[in-house]
């Protein structure tokens, strides 16, 4: 799948099905990306938005919180397995972006890797904690959250596509 084809494909596939890394740098310089399947697109606020969740134990949170901005990356088929090994590892445990053999960069201040279809650069605008009293339907907090590891969600203005 070539960028032109990946534009085109539908974002509950491109999320749900495909994934994404979501990656950050924080204000010492190191990176951190980790897979997502959680999020999505559409408009808000006058702007183009992307919307991703993460809950407070990820590692990859502090990234996003120290940042201004984050990605999105998506990749062709032939990187799932890379996909499936940074959800599943920590970069506390070992620099996983550099035993993925992908190869990193920086647009805008932001972590780009070379080998992506397809890598949205965004803006953090608003992010905000889940909370139990809020859920209308409470089997979600059953299914999702028996810890009680409610995500935070980032809404960010999609400033470039690349």
């Amino acid at each position: 799948m070539d960028k032109n084809d990946i534009k085109n494909e539908n974002v509950f596939s491109l999320i749900g099905d495909r994934w994404m890394l979501v990656a950050a740098t924080d204000k010492n310089g190191k990176t951190n990306a980790m897979t997502a399947s959680w999020g999505g697109m559409g408009v808000l606020w006058g702007k183009k938005v992307a919307f991703v969740f993460i809950r407070p134990q990820r590692y990859t949170k502090r990234f996003v919180d120290e940042a201004d901005n984050f990605t999105l990356s998506f990749f062709d088929d032939s990187y799932k397995k890379m996909l499936g090994y940074m959800g599943k590892v920590s970069g506390r445990d070992e620099d996983k972006i550099a035993k993925s053999g992908l190869t990193l960069t920086v647009e805008n201040g932001a972590p780009v890797f070379k080998e992506t279809t397809m890598t949205l650069v965004c803006r953090k605008m608003y992010r905000q904690t889940l909370k139990e009293e809020n859920f209308i339907d409470k089997s979600n907090i059953r299914k999702w959250y028996p810890e009680k590891d409610y995500h935070d969600i980032y809404v960010a203005e999609i400033v470039k596509e690349l």
